[in-house]
């Protein structure tokens, strides 16, 4: 993919729903360094499918690249157009997760999905690829969990 080709540097409307945006990705310059990225995004939004009430979560993405890095502005609006779309929080968290897995063939990737409470009980969603990597520092994600008030 070339510079002129990516959403990076040029206006780019928000995509419809997440099957109409495009995922950019971009060479890593460290390919043979295992290292940890992170990605928190603390206002993610969809819908319930069933009710069309918005949800509202934290997302924390955690993953170790290989030869490939997500462009962080395709990253947003690929997660800003899950606003409008209607889909269950373990199909949200999951299908983000793998589409990622998909684009990037990262070396290990997790995804946490604190999600908060719908009809009172909050859906707290958790998966990753397999072991990270030994020599990778991998943090808390830094979301406590929920605690009824």
């Amino acid at each position: 993919m070339t510079e002129e080709s990516l959403q990076l540097g040029q206006p780019t409307p928000l995509p419809a729903g997440p099957h109409e945006a495009r995922l950019d990705r971009v060479p890593n310059p460290h390919p043979d360094t295992d290292y940890l990225a992170r990605f928190t995004v603390p206002e993610f939004t969809s819908l319930c499918p069933v009710t069309g009430q918005p949800d509202f979560a934290i997302l924390v993405i955690d993953y170790v690249p290989d030869r490939w890095l997500v462009e962080s502005k395709s990253l947003k609006l690929y997660l800003g157009a899950f606003r409008n779309h209607g889909a269950f929080h373990e199909d949200c968290t999951v299908g983000i997760a793998k589409t990622l897995v998909d684009l990037l063939g990262p070396r290990y990737l997790r995804i946490g999905g604190f999600w908060y409470p719908r009809g009172g009980i909050p859906i707290d969603v958790f998966w990753q690829t397999g072991v990270p990597p030994a020599s990778v520092w991998l943090p808390d994600p830094g979301v406590p969990p929920y605690r009824a008030r």
